[in-house]
């Protein structure tokens, strides 16, 4: 086992100036290149920390606790764990998942990860909406995902539900399409709302006049298949964008049944990238990724920030398909997300 005394020796530093780099508390206290040089040599020699002597050291156990509501039963939650637990992997940490079914389950699982001396907690839902967290977590280190505090007082990440209703129609009006429709949820939520902001705006700066007689509003199934019917024999729209791939499902069975080919006589644009959508679809759907790896990511490297009270300026960040919000945003820190082209926009 590698040790600090070896770093130091090949460095040609004290333990003590390896002991601030390594535990990261050499800024203002080393210099930029020594700093750098150790922990080249560190990752050189294979150095791993000793979590127990540092909790023993520090009071801290180097834990997160990564608390959601549903989110782990959902197809997305495999992307927010990863990047969470990639962060915390990256910084030192371990992440404990839980996934509670109300109030009571929650409170037990807040307490038996305080038992375990967890040093802070992700409290994630299972769509972007604005939440109050549990008292039990009020006080210790604590960030949102994928949420936003009602008091605005909590630090979290969410999509940038505006720019993701923008983007979509932009690209819509770029293809040329004259008449384009919005496919939303009927569903009182803040992705619905922002989106279909969004969407108004890009028309609004494109010179178009918005016209509600182009928006449907739907939930699923059958209902849902009737509103789109209704909206192409009523308003023959050239371009849709949908408030999410599943909805698209509905755009394109009703090209279908009328002879239209989409990405050539009609264009469409989702949400998601929903897997089974994204590989079942022809032609494949351009669609707007949600930035669920990026979600956990940064909620975990803040939340760790918060508890070192130090900042990531340094921190080198993976490969991520949207790019990251600043980790001292303030208030809520909205992700912009990326639009991947394929084949339904001509």
């Amino acid at each position: 086992m590698v040790t600090m005394k070896e770093i130091a020796n090949k460095a040609g530093v004290s333990v003590s100036t390896v002991s601030l780099v390594l535990n990261n508390r050499d800024e203002g206290r080393v210099k930029s290149e020594i700093a750098s040089n150790v922990r080249t040599i560190a990752k050189q020699l294979g150095y791993r920390a000793n979590p127990l002597a540092s909790s023993l050291r520090t009071g801290r156990t180097r834990i997160l606790g990564f608390i959601s509501e549903e989110v782990a039963t959902t197809p997305y939650a495999g992307g927010i764990i990863l990047g969470a637990q990639s962060a915390a992997s990256q910084l030192g940490y371990m992440l404990i998942t839980v996934s509670t079914d109300g109030k009571a389950s929650e409170n037990e699982e807040i307490a038996a990860l305080k038992r375990y001396g967890t040093d802070g907690f992700l409290y994630a839902k299972m769509s972007n909406r604005v939440t109050k967290a549990p008292k039990s977590l009020r006080g210790t280190p604590l960030v949102l995902v994928d949420a936003t505090d009602e008091e605005g007082l909590i630090p979290s990440v969410e999509p940038d539900e505006f720019r993701i209703g923008y983007d979509a129609t932009r690209r819509l009006i770029d293809a040329g399409c004259e008449r384009i429709a919005y496919v939303g949820c009927s569903e009182l939520m803040i992705a619905q709302e922002g989106r279909l902001a969004g969407y108004r705006k890009a028309l609004e700066d494109a010179g178009r006049t918005f016209d509600e007689r182009l928006v449907v509003n739907v939930l699923n199934n059958g209902p849902a298949l009737e509103a789109v019917r209704g909206l192409f024999d009523a308003e023959h729209p050239d371009g849709f964008f949908c408030f999410n791939d599943a909805r698209a499902w509905y755009v394109y069975e009703c090209a279908a049944r009328r002879g239209l080919t989409v990405g050539r006589d009609i264009s469409v644009v989702g949400v998601d990238n929903h897997r089974v959508f994204a590989e079942t679809l022809s032609p494949m759907l351009t669609t707007i990724e949600l930035p669920h790896f990026e979600m956990g990511y940064w909620a975990a490297a803040k939340l760790i920030s918060l508890i070192e009270d130090r900042s990531l300026h340094d921190l080198e960040l993976p490969e991520t398909t949207a790019a990251m919000p600043p980790f001292d945003a303030v208030g809520s820190a909205k992700i912009h997300c990326t639009l991947i082209e394929k084949e339904s926009v001509r």
